[in-house]
């Protein structure tokens, strides 16, 4: 299939979901298929909360917006324009994918396709509606993607190469189980944000998206913060102050409840502000509705420490202090040439 074809669908499908990222969904008659796709797909947003607890409406629009704005005729030439395409692998690559925010492994999904492979994906069971109806849309506009893209509810078998998402429990039985065959096998990783006391009240602000989108569950949300010895974490929580309606949700309001307890139980010293707890912890995973902080006074020692721990984390984000750190705010606004864990997924797929 030619490429130009397959980009061709994807930036339809930009199109499609470019209707659905604000909470009024917004008809534009000129996208494909639009009729018989636009009011199903709005029911599917308002209903998801009921598939997964966590996937608000809110949250679901967000990544909407997040896979709208990266689907773009440009965006697809820039990313694709970095490979060869002229021959097509074909191979069934099985995607076991998981389930924590919504749409989190349409990465691999989209990589699989456009790479000339077939797409064997084993959906989490708390993610299984939105993707096979993106795929649905997909084979609408391009009816020859119908022969690579099989959804499998039983064992996974019949590939050729696996990605694999999971924890660090299931990526040793990934790694077990998949060894025989090219993989990608994905563990957990946390983000970081790195400050030293001169970021402004927007930049608090922006960091507040890092911490907050999708209630903190992915793995592109920062959960640490490193500051300087006597920072002042009044900006921080000002900024954070933005949020505050995040408490209204009772299962992050459940969450916040419980681990501020075991907190205080536990006798360890916390900030609170009534919907974030900040706790000194070396570790790098907090819990929801809490972000662990440490000390620093030598900011090259941190940059140390990540380098060795770069396994552990997926994004540092910093007003630039650490090179190729993120802006504030736009750590769940990857492009499609940023790589879960660095893992250059394309190069891989070309190559089986």
């Amino acid at each position: 299939m030619d490429l130009d074809v397959k980009k061709n669908a994807f930036v339809k499908l930009g199109g499609f979901l470019s209707q659905f990222t604000t909470n009024e969904f917004i008809k534009n008659n000129d996208v494909c298929h639009n009729d018989d796709f636009f009011s199903a797909f709005e029911q599917l947003i308002y209903s998801s909360v009921h598939y997964n607890g966590w996937f608000t409406e809110e949250q679901v629009i967000s990544s909407i917006g997040s896979w709208a704005e990266a689907l773009t005729e440009k965006n697809l030439n820039l990313w694709t324009a970095r490979y060869d395409f002229s021959a097509e692998p074909q191979k069934r690559v099985g995607l076991i994918l998981a389930g924590n925010i919504p749409l989190v492994g349409f990465h691999d999904f989209i990589s699989v396709i456009i790479s000339g492979n077939i797409a064997v994906v084993k959906l989490s069971s708390n993610d299984q509606k939105l993707l096979p109806f993106l795929a649905k849309y997909l084979i609408a506009c391009e009816p020859m993607l119908a022969d690579r893209i099989v959804f499998t509810e039983g064992k996974l078998d019949g590939f050729d190469a696996v990605i694999a998402t999971g924890s660090n429990n299931t990526a040793r039985y990934f790694d077990y189980y998949f060894s025989q065959v090219p993989n990608i096998i994905r563990k957990n990783r946390n983000s970081v944000a790195i400050l030293n006391g001169k970021e402004s009240h927007e930049d608090m602000i922006a960091l507040g998206k890092d911490v907050f989108t999708y209630y903190g569950l992915g793995c592109r949300n920062v959960s640490k913060l490193f500051v300087p010895i006597g920072f002042d974490f009044d900006n921080f929580y000002k900024g954070m102050y933005e949020y505050r309606d995040v408490i209204e949700y009772e299962k992050y309001s459940n969450n916040y409840d419980y681990n501020k307890a075991v907190f205080l139980m536990s006798d360890f010293k916390i900030l609170d502000n009534g919907f974030l707890t900040i706790k000194e912890d070396q570790g790098y995973s907090s819990p929801i509705s809490s972000v662990f902080f440490e000390y620093y006074d030598d900011i090259e020692i941190v940059k140390t420490r990540l380098k060795t721990d770069e396994e552990k984390i997926q994004c540092i984000v910093s007003n630039q202090l650490v090179e190729g750190s993120i802006a504030f705010g736009q750590t769940q606004r990857p492009q499609l040439w940023d790589y879960a864990d660095h893992v250059d997924t394309v190069a891989f797929l070309l190559a089986l």
